[in-house]
């Protein structure tokens, strides 16, 4: 279904496509695929994606984190989003890969997706 939508973009009256999770299932190379074929999508109209996979989000052009906090004894969730944007970017995409915050390599992993993603 993306690599249609990716074909029709330039032709397709929607402005605005939204992916929950295309990714799902895969990781590695496809996912890096998925990646480049949501930016070329985006070159035609506005893309949303949600995505827990660093490969994708590395080709975002903006870069959203959204939080969640339950308080079980008041008996609410509550929401937070935050853009991101340099060193900020790069530790959530490592932290994505490695799983945890603070890893050195994952960060070093992190930059060069990004630098990929925009060559």
């Amino acid at each position: 279904m993306l690599a249609l939508e990716v074909v029709l973009a330039a032709t397709d009256p929607v402005p605005t496509f939204v992916f929950d999770e295309v990714d799902a299932g895969v990781g590695g190379e496809a996912a890096v695929q998925i990646g480049r074929r949501l930016a070329r999508l985006a070159q035609h109209v506005q893309v949303i994606v949600v995505t827990h996979l660093p490969q994708v989000a590395a080709f975002a052009d903006r870069h959203l984190k959204v939080t969640k906090d339950s308080d079980s004894d008041a008996g609410f969730t509550t929401s937070d989003v935050q853009a991101l944007e340099g060193e900020d970017r790069v530790e959530e995409l490592a932290r994505m890969l490695a799983g945890r915050a603070g890893s050195g390599s994952a960060r070093d992993h992190a930059r060069e997706l990004l630098e990929a993603s925009h060559a």
